[in-house]
C-alpha cells in the first residue's frame, strides 16, 4: 500500500514525505499486590507531509490498509492544506548512507505471547506479596510491566526509503511505607532486549526498599551551601533545563541562553553527549523521523559548546547540518528531541564521597529554562559523615543551572542508566534551604 501511495504522490507536482508505523504492545498494572489491569494494544498509521510553493501541509490516516481512492483523497487533502496553510516549508533531507544500529530488536520480545507476558506480570504481584508478608501491612506496593514491538519507515521525494523494527520492555515498582510517617521508594528499568526478569525484579525491589527506609527516617536538613554530590536522578532533573537551551528551535527563536558554538558554557570537568548509535540502548535508532542517519553528537566538550540539537528544518535555518534528532509518530510532523543523553567528564571516585548527597528532586517543570533559576523539592537526600548515613527530605535545592554546570569539579566513575539518561554522580556547588 505504501508503494501505491508513493505512485500517487509522484504524479503530483509536490515534494513529499511518507512516514508509517505499525506495532503492538502489552502492558500490566499491579496495585496492592493484585494484577489490576492487563491489556494489549495495536497501532498503525501513515503521516504525510508535502511541500508546495514554500508551504507545508501535513495530515495522517490510521491503519495501513486503504483503497486507492482513499489514498488519492488523502494526498489531495494534504496538498490542499499546504496551499491554504501558513506553515513554511524548508525542504526534506537528501538520501545519505545509513549505518544499522545493532541490538535494538529482540525476537524473544517480538514473539512473546500475551499469556507469557501475563505470567511475568503475575511474578511482580507474587514478589510484592511476599515482601508485604515479610514487612507488614504498613507497606503498599504497585508495579507496571510493558512489552512492545514496532516497525517504522520513511520515504521521500529525494530518494529516501527505509524501514526499521525495534522492540522494548520496561518495568517499574513503587513502594510506600505509611505508619505515622511516610516513606517512598521506586525503581525503573527499560531495555531493548529481554531482561533476566527474575534477577532484575529482585534488584529493583531491593533498591526500592532501601529508598523507602531512608525516606521513612528522613527529616529536613539544616541550610547548607557548598560542595555536594548529585546522584543521576537529580542530575537528569537539573540538566533537563540546560538541554532545552541546546535545542535548535529554541536557539533560532531566541528562547535559548546560547546563540553560538565555541563558547564556554560549563566547567572543564563536564562533557555532555547525545548518542543514538549506542548498541542496545532504549533511545537508539539507525535513522531519525525524517530519514537522516543517527549519530553521536558531542554537545558540550570539557565545558565548550560544540553542537546544538537539530532536525532538518532548524539545521537549515541555522545553516548547520542536522544531528539526526527529529522525533515523531505518524500522527505528528517531526520535531526536535533527544536520543541517549550521556554525562561524562573528569572522573573521580565519588562513590566514597562523604558529605551532602541529593538523590532525587522534583518540581523541575516550575523552573525557568532561559534564566536557569530553579527551586526544586528534595524528595530524598542523605549526608554521609564518618560512615554514618543521615537521610533528609522536604528541603529546597535552589540555584541556577548555568552556574551549577560551571561549578562541576568532577563526575563519578560508575554510570547509571535511567531510561535514555546515562550518568554518573556529579560533584558541584549548590545550596539547600
Amino acid at each position: 500500500m505504501i508503494d501505491e501511495l508513493i505512485k500517487i504522490l509522484n504524479r503530483e507536482n509536490v515534494e513529499w514525505e511518507v512516514y508509517w508505523e505499525i506495532g503492538r504492545g502489552s502492558s500490566f498494572k499491579i496495585e496492592k499486590c493484585e494484577l489490576e489491569r492487563a491489556q494489549r494494544k495495536y497501532h498503525s498509521g501513515i503521516g504525510l507531509r508535502v511541500g508546495y510553493n514554500g508551504k507545508q501541509g501535513f495530515s495522517y490516516i490510521t491503519g495501513l490498509t486503504h483503497s486507492k481512492e482513499d489514498l488519492e483523497k488523502f494526498v489531495k487533502k494534504t496538498i490542499k492544506l499546504a496551499k491554504v496553510g501558513e506553515v513554511k516549508f524548508y525542504g526534506f533531507p537528501e538520501k545519505k548512507s545509513i549505518k544499522k544500529v545493532s541490538g535494538i530488536y529482540d525476537k524473544r520480545i517480538a514473539e512473546l505471547e500475551f499469556e507469557e507476558a501475563l505470567e511475568l506480570g503475575r511474578e511482580i504481584s507474587k514478589k510484592e506479596s511476599e515482601l508485604r508478608d515479610k514487612y507488614g501491612r504498613s507497606y503498599t506496593f504497585s508495579g507496571r510491566l510493558a512489552f512492545g514491538v514496532a516497525k517504522d519507515g520513511i520515504a521521500n521525494s529525494n530518494g529516501i526509503e527505509m524501514e526499521e523494527e525495534g522492540t522494548a520492555m520496561s518495568f517499574s515498582v513503587y513502594i510506600v511505607r505509611k505508619d505515622g510517617k511516610v516513606g517512598t521508594g521506586d525503581y525503573y528499568k527499560a531495555s531493548r532486549t529481554m531482561m533476566d526478569f527474575e534477577r532484575e525484579l529482585e534488584e529493583g525491589l531491593e533498591k526500592a526498599m532501601q529508598e523507602v527506609e531512608l525516606s521513612y527516617n528522613a527529616k529536613p536538613l539544616e541550610s547548607f551551601d557548598g560542595g555536594l554530590v548529585l546522584e543521576p536522578h537529580s542530575v537528569a532533573s537539573i540538566l533537563g533545563l540546560f538541554i532545552s537551551n541546546l535545542r535548535g528551535d529554541n536557539v533560532y527563536h531566541k528562547r535559548s541562553r546560547f546563540n553560538k558554538l565555541g563558547e564556554s558554557v560549563a566547567s572543564e570537568a563536564f562533557t555532555l553527549i547525545d548518542d543514538a548509535t549506542l548498541e542496545g540502548k532504549i533511545a537508539s535508532y539507525s535513522f531519525d523521523g525524517e530519514g537522516n542517519p543517527s549519530q553521536r553528537t558531542v554537545l558540550v566538550e570539557s565545558g565548550i559548546l560544540k553542537n546544538f540539537i537539530l532536525d532538518e528544518t532548524y539545521a537549515r535555518l541555522l545553516k548547520m547540518e542536522s544531528t539526526g534528532n527529529a522525533v515523531r509518530d505518524f500522527r505528528t510532523p517531526p520535531h526536535i528531541g533527544t536520543s541517549n543523553i550521556i554525562v561524562e567528564g573528569e572522573k573521580e571516585n565519588l562513590e566514597d564521597f562523604e558529605g551532602v548527597i541529593i538523590k532525587k528532586v522534583f518540581g523541575e517543570h516550575t523552573a525557568n529554562p532561559i534564566s536557569g533559576d530553579f527551586s526544586l523539592t528534595v524528595e530524598l537526600g542523605y549526608v554521609i559523615k564518618n560512615g554514618e548515613v543521615i537521610p533528609f527530605k522536604d528541603n529546597m535545592f535552589v540555584g541556577n543551572v548555568f552556574e551549577f554546570v560551571k561549578s562541576i569539579t568532577a563526575v563519578g566513575k560508575k554510570k547509571e542508566e535511567l531510561g535514555a539518561f546515562i550518568s554518573p554522580r556529579v560533584l558541584g556547588v549548590g545550596r539547600i534551604v
